[in-house]
């Protein structure tokens, strides 16, 4: 159990020992969780950044290009079974 100390600025000094334990560097985001009597701090995860040419095609589709009014036609279909489910 380490004791740590709230500055005048709101701000705590997470011992070094941890920061090495868990990876975190200078600039690690952390999100902070709300746990009743305390808060619980995780690191944000870091998503490799992509653009669309990385994703663009990684499900491909063998048929026809559908036109708009396919798809909103496939919309309506649908919302329209939801709303008989729930009827």
């Amino acid at each position: 159990m380490e004791i740590i100390k709230l500055s005048n600025e709101g701000q705590v000094i997470i011992p070094e020992v941890l920061r090495k334990a868990y990876g975190w560097e200078v600039g690690q985001e952390l999100i902070l969780i709300e746990m009743g009597d305390g808060i619980l701090l995780k690191p944000k995860k870091l998503f490799p950044e992509t653009s669309l040419d990385d994703v663009a095609g990684c499900l491909k589709y063998q048929g026809k290009p559908k036109t708009l009014e396919d798809m909103e036609d496939a919309i309506r279909q649908g919302a329209e079974e939801l709303w008989h489910d729930y009827s």
